[in-house]
């Protein structure tokens, strides 16, 4: 088969799914477009560094208890209602942090974010839907690196939306929001006019304690094998967003830059990641064992972490920003393959469903964390995330004997 043979059994897939990939992207880009300027614009409110954290994690713990109902209310109401009721709740989110003068309005269009922040799930189950069986590990490959590019290009629209002309009350950081939810909307355009409703068969409504998911959270804890690869994923996740809030007030205030020029940092981490899945992360799953691929990826990120306070250059800070760049592409791919192969194909769909869900509590606990550790200096951060997250690679090296995790082979781990 010639490449073009095979460039087209890659992409050859019904036109619904290309709709709901190019949504995926748009929405990722409405959502990654504030991230380099949260912190920045939190201070413009005149929010301590530990207020600051809780943006973030009022936005993760609203996303964490909304998301599993938006699936299952999808399963009642249709899929395209819920997806368009959930990307509206950005563009209001956006529209009101955009032109919000008070800090408790700020934090009111963050839970709004992530309490409708469940579209992705939504857009999976339209995968699900109209997707047959044997092509949705290429689908869902597919929908990952649309979503992926939103983080790519999110940050850099950040850069451009800065220099854009101001509403009055609202500042050239507001405007990025605002942009965001220009994106959202048109999101919600496509979704309205393109998207068809995908699920033919729909439940009756039935409303239970049982829609928030927690019970099998907790249970999934105590499993054997899997319970290790799900606390791997809460350590590596809560270790990263101790990094990815405190290294936003040292490159502030320490390397003294601006709020663009964090911006040009997070697309330079985006891009850098995205050309290492793609020609790094399947050549070396095909030739080594996976729990050492992850341990040296964790164990390279925790190096990357104890550097940057030991050298606090803006040019150095780049470089090790790339080298993170590339360390952070192999983590959340190779844990979602070491689940995907110790699960059965009916438990596939559950488990990567609980293992989001550890990163989401990582992603609601670390920031706030990192917030308390900025407040006794700009360095005990990197020192603290460095140190726990080499004992994380340590951890993640000892899946190697408890679970099945060995390299690729026809797309398959083997021991």
């Amino acid at each position: 088969m010639g490449i073009f043979e095979n460039l087209k059994a890659k992409f050859d897939l019904p036109a619904k799914f290309w709709i709901v990939a190019l949504i995926a992207f748009i929405n990722s880009v409405s959502f990654t477009i504030i991230i380099p300027l949260l912190y920045p614009y939190a201070k413009q409110f005149g929010l301590s560094d530990f207020q600051a954290s809780l943006l973030t994690t009022s936005y993760a713990v609203a996303q964490f208890i909304a998301t599993p109902i938006l699936g299952r209310l999808s399963d009642f109401m249709g899929r395209k209602p819920l997806l368009i009721v959930s990307l509206l709740g950005t563009v209001f989110a956006s529209l009101l942090a955009s032109f919000t003068p008070f800090a408790w309005l700020l934090f009111l269009a963050r839970i709004l974010d992530g309490l409708t922040g469940g579209n992705t799930s939504i857009a999976r189950a339209v995968i699900s839907d109209t997707i047959t069986p044997s092509e949705r590990p290429k689908a869902f490959g597919l929908f990952d690196a649309a979503f992926r590019m939103g983080f790519v290009t999110g940050p850099a629209i950040s850069y451009f939306a800065q220099n854009l002309p101001t509403f009055p009350g609202v500042s050239p950081l507001g405007m990025s929001f605002f942009v965001g939810a220009i994106i959202a909307l048109l999101a919600v355009v496509l979704t309205f006019f393109l998207l068809p409703e995908t699920l033919l068969e729909r439940e009756a409504i039935r409303l239970s304690w049982q829609m928030f998911g927690f019970g099998k959270i907790l249970q999934s804890a105590k499993r054997p094998k899997l319970g290790r690869v799900f606390l791997l994923t809460f350590l590596s996740g809560f270790t990263f967003t101790i990094f990815t809030f405190a290294f936003q007030p040292f490159f502030l205030k320490v390397l003294n830059q601006d709020a663009q020029s964090l911006a040009i940092v997070f697309t330079l981490i985006g891009v850098v990641g995205v050309f290492t899945q793609v020609f790094a992360v399947e050549p070396l799953t095909n030739r080594f064992n996976l729990a050492d691929i992850l341990a040296v990826a964790i164990a390279g990120r925790g190096v990357v972490f104890l550097l940057i306070p030991v050298f606090p250059v803006i040019s150095i800070f780049v470089v090790l920003a790339a080298m993170l760049g590339v360390t952070n592409s192999f983590p959340l791919p190779l844990i979602n393959s070491i689940l995907s192969t110790n699960s059965s194909d009916r438990e596939q769909g559950e488990i990567l469903g609980i293992n989001a869900s550890y990163l989401s509590i990582s992603n609601a606990v670390g920031p706030p964390v990192a917030g308390l550790l900025v407040s006794i200096s700009y360095s005990t951060p990197f020192w603290v995330t460095g140190v726990l997250t080499l004992l994380t690679a340590g951890f993640a090296l000892s899946l190697k004997s408890m679970v099945q995790c060995g390299k690729k082979e026809n797309g398959s781990i083997v021991k």
